[in-house]
């Protein structure tokens, strides 16, 4: 309140009713001019763009099923190779086995024809010869042994794959129940060739760029393929 306004309200000159209501009328244009300042500028700038089209590369759930469809038939073409080079790797370690047993009768026989016939230096070259080639094929077969082994560690480890596959499946049917239960929330008995067409302007609206028919009839057609 003013200094005049006071001096005039203490004459009797001014009724405190109105005063009243002239500061009420003043809060709101105060309370006006706020929000007004509140509200972004949308002048110059390009309203919001609808997202990609519901093609087959963009539907989420589209992607998700050949993900797990692409990623379990890799998954198989791999278990097979991988039993196929174990199953080698154990044919080359019998085979190999065989010749170490061989190997070993020959060190023995030619150990025992030294200890006879010491003069004989063709029984010791023989014996050397037996024991090299016997510590080799030993060292070669414990080679085919641990890589047997990791490959068995590869295939456990492989196991996680289907298991990643049944996460996404399982985020598949979560997807697909909210999309049953969002549906189902919008169902209606009215035939929606029955409803009065929306209005594509409505008195009081600021914008003049209407929609085409067109344009409306391919939106929808958007919305029905997703």
């Amino acid at each position: 309140m003013t200094q005049e306004e006071l001096d005039a309200l203490m004459g009797g000159d001014l009724d405190l009713d109105s005063l009243e209501d002239e500061e009420e009328v003043q809060n709101e244009e105060v309370e006006l001019e706020s929000d007004a300042s509140n509200v972004p500028d949308m002048e110059g700038k390009e309203p919001p763009k609808w997202g990609p089209p519901a093609t087959h590369e963009n539907k989420v759930v589209h992607q998700l099923d050949d993900v797990t469809k692409e990623s379990e038939e890799k998954a198989s073409e791999i278990f097979d190779i991988i039993e196929a080079i174990s199953n080698d790797l154990m044919d080359k370690e019998t085979d190999l086995s065989n010749v170490v047993d061989i190997l070993e009768a020959n060190v023995t026989l030619f150990k025992t024809l030294s200890e006879k016939f010491p003069d004989v230096s063709t029984f010791q070259t023989q014996l050397e010869t037996n024991e090299n080639a016997l510590a080799e094929a030993q060292s070669v077969v414990e080679v085919l042994q641990n890589s047997g082994d990791s490959i068995m560690n590869v295939m456990d480890i492989m196991q996680y794959q289907d298991i990643h596959r049944q996460k996404i499946e399982r985020v598949i049917n979560v997807m697909r129940t909210l999309s049953h239960y969002m549906n189902s929330l919008f169902e209606s008995q009215v035939d929606d060739s029955s409803r009065v067409s929306s209005a594509k302007h409505i008195e009081g609206d600021e914008n003049d760029e209407l929609a085409s028919t067109e344009d409306i009839e391919a939106l929808l057609e958007q919305f029905g393929q997703a």
